[in-house]
């Protein structure tokens, strides 16, 4: 008879089995949330992450390991952010209306949300090197560790602050712009998009295609903006 631990062992080692871990957490998280009426809470992501993090510390399985496996997920962000251009161009017609005033929008929240992160950050008496990091972390992640590592910041914990970031932020979005009555598809798409990039954007989905479309157009162009605005935003304060 097989020894179970053995067998475990054995497809520890498959990257396979990581795949089916991590998507298997993932419709276990969605479930939960469904559950739970979508409350802003349940959020999958964090819920997912929670429980992965559970997993590895279980089965004791460092991160190396399990990203034999997960780097294959990983790979699919590329082409899931350039499928958001679909639900985008069925929008259009809305977005040449609402042109300007998101384009405006975008450069002030952009830089509300570098100036706000450098000062708390600042007040809280961080270090250069976590200043630095925090300072993108309303953008995604292979966008914000980008920044991080041309600004010297820390690549790393650029992504971890991207990634608590994004699950409050997707958390908060729907109950704070409803009670100040700005819960219109466009607008709460585009506020979640800029603040909580990704898992913002398919919050965002969750609640309709319009509002996961502007979601994923602020997503994208407030990372062309944020890597903009930090160097030049350092220069000047140097």
């Amino acid at each position: 008879m097989i020894d179970p631990a053995t067998l475990w062992r054995a497809a520890q080692q498959q990257p396979l089995t990581w795949v089916f871990v991590t998507l298997a957490v993932y419709r276990l998280a969605v479930a939960l949330n469904r559950k739970t009426g979508g409350h802003a809470l349940a959020n999958p992501v964090g819920l997912g992450a929670l429980m992965l993090i559970a997993v590895l510390l279980a089965t004791g399985t460092d991160y190396a390991q399990y990203f034999t496996g997960g780097k294959f997920i990983q790979m699919l962000l590329g082409p899931a952010t350039v499928a958001l251009a679909v639900p985008l161009y069925a929008n259009l017609h809305r977005l040449s209306r609402v042109f300007w005033p998101l384009l405006i929008s975008l450069t002030l929240g952009s830089l509300v949300g570098i100036v706000s992160s450098a000062g708390v950050a600042w007040a809280l008496g961080l270090d250069d090197i976590l200043i630095r990091s925090l300072l993108s972390r309303s953008v995604s992640t292979p966008i914000s560790m980008g920044i991080a590592s041309k600004i010297g910041g820390a690549p790393e914990l650029a992504a971890v602050f991207v990634i608590v970031s994004g699950v409050f932020g997707a958390m908060l979005s729907w109950p704070m712009l409803s009670r100040l009555r700005l819960g219109q598809d466009v607008v709460y798409g585009f506020a979640t998009g800029m603040a909580a990039h990704g898992i913002g954007t398919a919050r965002a989905f969750q609640r309709s295609d319009t509002a996961g479309a502007f979601s994923g157009l602020a997503m994208g162009l407030n990372g062309l903006v944020t890597a903009v605005l930090i160097p030049l935003l350092l220069q000047a304060w140097h």
